[in-house]
């Protein structure tokens, strides 16, 4: 079946061109101008990738508002946002409310409908491990790969999609250094150092929400990061 892909972009013919190039590529994509619009919507159900724009008409934010009320229905739903707004601020506000990809519209249609496509081999990919490999321990951590899931000391911590991968990464050798290039490839994705720093920030805040001593995601400054519980 093919994937449902929905668009929320508020100027018209921008939003034509990008269904458009979607529907040639073999996906169903439905689009929406506003923000109330695509509210309803996702009331009902939820897509299977999410395009947004940040500015819907005149809510200047309205995109990071639709982001967060997605993340709070979906963690592991891929989210990207696609806007004209190229500014650092912007690119970490949106990747800390848990999008998964931050792209400007000067990006051309091949490069995005690659980086669509990054998103879903990700989720084809963790449905072909076998059952023996989609339980992942270690100490207190487990990683569910089937659910998408991840616990610390049997507390479930909610997790983006590409924060998913960026730990396991990590954690399927332990110790061992990856670099910010590394992570971005075994994550699918294409971001500055500075995404890649936010990324990790973010993790690291949500495990210690849940433990206040968490320590097991390591800096090694000029090399990259480490899983190395202390």
């Amino acid at each position: 079946m093919a994937k449902n892909i929905v668009i929320v972009e508020d100027e018209p013919a921008i939003r034509d061109n990008y269904q458009e190039m979607l529907l040639r590529q073999g996906y169903q994509v439905t689009v929406y101008g506003t923000k109330s619009e695509a509210e309803e919507a996702f009331k009902q159900s939820l897509p299977d990738l999410v395009l947004l724009d940040i500015g819907l008409d005149d809510e200047i934010e309205g995109g990071f508002d639709l982001c967060r009320q997605l993340r709070q229905q979906s963690e592991s739903l891929p989210i990207i946002f696609l806007t004209a707004r190229d500014n650092d601020l912007d690119t970490i506000s949106g990747l800390r409310l848990g999008a998964d990809d931050y792209l400007t519209k000067d990006i051309s249609l091949p490069h995005l409908s690659a980086r669509i496509s990054a998103l879903f081999r990700r989720i084809k990919a963790l449905n072909q491990q076998s059952n023996e490999d989609k339980l992942l321990t270690i100490n207190k951590l487990t990683l569910n790969l089937e659910r998408l899931e991840v616990q610390w000391d049997k507390q479930l911590i909610e997790l983006s999609l590409t924060e998913f991968w960026m730990i396991y990464s990590l954690v399927k050798h332990p110790g061992h250094v990856k670099s910010r290039e590394q992570l971005m490839t075994d994550a699918s994705t294409v971001v500055d150092d500075s995404t890649i720093t936010s990324h990790i920030k973010r993790m690291r805040q949500k495990f210690m929400l849940l433990d206040k001593e968490f320590n097991c995601i390591e800096t090694i400054y000029g090399a990259g990061y480490r899983w190395h519980c202390h």
